[in-house]
């Protein structure tokens, strides 16, 4: 039975029956976003009362469910604060054998600049942990040619002797079942991982994995304030551990509208630390490594960090669960060369995030499969996986024009009504209300700010605030317009690569006796 695990398409399936289920659940979420889109248009020109009276409740809904979600990030945003105040090694001073643990670290890279990679090893030898308990592994792929050996090798000669192991994989290309990008990398760099655990005679619950991007820094205190959570857990064997992704490193330097949707996304992450039971692992995580060679890291698909936790939650019938540390970890925010360029990568970035859509037929069809777990979670999980990619493709779209799409094309009829002329004025106080939501993002985005590098000028903290205008077409741009792209693909059977974010550090220029 445990086959289904593997499943990263239809014609993974040998059975034609299941092969057809499985494409149905591909279809699904396409579908139900095309047709809500194509009935409000339909609607509002022939029914355009019956769209004018769904629309205001939809508006108060979103309204009342953005300030809801806003106290949770200000409650995280709280946590956050506090942890970052913890003496997180007085702390551990309590817990037994805490030395004991060793952090495994693995870092895969495609075509990324020494300088990014230079800051990230920086960031993890200054990080408070005991080095001798470090093992670092620097991930890069074959296919990326002859310079990412050379920054490998540099990078071996710089920080070999700063942790108690550095090791250096080379992911082989064309490897038959594999999808290029992040999973197989990380998938065969923790094979190599093992072996260098087995010949130190590591218990593998002594081992916690950290997948990172290759540009996350850490928190000095990062490593203790996940020992700790994973010691403290009551059931830390069946747990993924996930840090706030905090988008900084270049923050100063982006232009305006990649900021709005890097901190879109980090007060998201920030909302799900508060929703444990709705939270899936994202981007940057740790985990046991004792789970993470059970169930075997995925290696054949595009959204491998989403997928490992949902692998590992049928693996264990539902035993399974993330635990929010309300740490942060900083990032890289999306930029290029140009503006056009960077317009261009925020959107192939943020489409590849919603071909998370593809979990949404592997939940279906798993949770047919596997009946151990409770029906209740089983509910659970798919409405939320449903509602959530819907909202995410339709959301926006409905809320900002459904508004006006009875007036445009209701007709005469409809628009000499008291309905008509008070339909746009109710909605947008309405959603006046909800600018509680974007006021709490200032504030808190304006809180955490790092330090204005040097050269930056003090006109830039005006655009921090002001960024925040350009949140309508935003939400549209990239938000509803790539989840549709990825869904549409999908439902029909279009199957994305997975397409590496450029990391481009404008302010980051090589020294006149860089090794490279």
């Amino acid at each position: 039975m445990e086959n289904y695990l593997e499943i990263s398409r239809a014609s993974d399936l040998p059975k034609l029956r299941e092969r057809w289920l499985y494409r149905f659940f591909e279809i699904l979420p396409g579908a139900l976003s095309l047709t809500t889109l194509s009935f409000a248009l339909l609607f509002s020109w022939l029914k355009p009362v019956w769209v004018a009276f769904f629309i205001i409740p939809l508006c108060l809904y979103w309204a009342l469910k953005v300030i809801y979600l806003s106290l949770y990030q200000v409650t995280c945003f709280r946590r956050m604060k506090k942890n970052l105040k913890v003496d997180w090694q007085k702390k551990l001073e309590d817990v037994r054998h805490w030395q004991n643990i060793y952090q495994l670290v693995i870092l895969p890279m495609y075509q990324e600049d020494w300088g990014v990679v230079k800051e990230t090893l920086e960031s993890l030898k200054d990080s408070i942990y005991p080095k001798d308990r470090m093992i670092i592994v620097l991930a890069q792929e074959e296919r990326a040619g002859e310079k990412v050996r050379e920054i490998a090798e540099v990078a071996g000669k710089e920080y070999g002797d700063c942790f108690y192991r550095f090791l250096t994989t080379c992911h082989p290309k064309d490897i038959e079942g594999e999808a290029i990008g992040k999973g197989s990398n990380v998938a065969f760099a923790g094979k190599e991982a093992k072996k260098l655990i087995d010949e130190l005679k590591i218990p593998y619950q002594n081992v916690i994995i950290s997948n990172f991007d290759i540009d996350t820094k850490v928190s000095p205190q990062y490593f203790l304030c996940l020992t700790y959570h994973y010691l403290t857990s009551e059931n830390r064997l069946r747990s993924s551990f996930q840090p706030i992704p905090v988008y900084h490193n270049n923050i100063w330097q982006a232009p305006a509208f990649s900021r709005v949707v890097a901190t879109s996304n980090t007060f998201w992450q920030m909302m799900q630390q508060e929703r444990p039971e709705q939270a899936v692992t994202y981007s940057s995580h740790s985990m046991p490594f004792k789970t993470f060679l059970e169930v075997g890291y995925p290696h054949n698909l595009v959204p491998d960090d989403s997928r490992i936790f949902w692998k590992s939650f049928f693996k264990y019938d539902g035993d399974y669960r993330v635990v929010p540390l309300y740490y942060p970890l900083s990032m890289d925010v999306v930029d290029a060369s140009s503006f056009f360029k960077t317009f261009v990568n925020q959107y192939k970035q943020q489409r590849r995030w919603a071909w998370g859509c593809t979990e949404i037929p592997y939940l279906l069809f798993g949770f047919l499969k596997n009946k151990k777990i409770p029906l209740r979670k089983r509910i659970f999980h798919s409405f939320i996986a449903l509602e959530g990619f819907w909202s995410w493709a339709c959301a926006s779209i409905l809320i900002l024009f459904l508004g006006w799409l009875p007036l445009l094309l209701g007709g005469e009829e409809f628009n000499v009504t008291i309905l008509a002329y008070n339909l746009p004025r109710l909605t947008g106080r309405i959603m006046t209300f909800a600018m509680f939501g974007m006021v709490c993002a200032i504030i808190l985005n304006i809180l955490h700010l790092p330090p204005r590098p040097k050269g930056i000028s003090p006109l830039k903290n005006l655009s921090m605030i002001f960024q925040w205008l350009f949140l309508p077409p935003v939400l549209i741009i990239f938000g509803s317009l790539p989840a549709l792209d990825a869904q549409v693909r999908l439902m029909f059977g279009k199957y994305m690569e997975f397409w590496n974010t450029p990391k481009v550090r404008k302010n980051l220029k090589e020294t006149e006796d860089s090794p490279l």
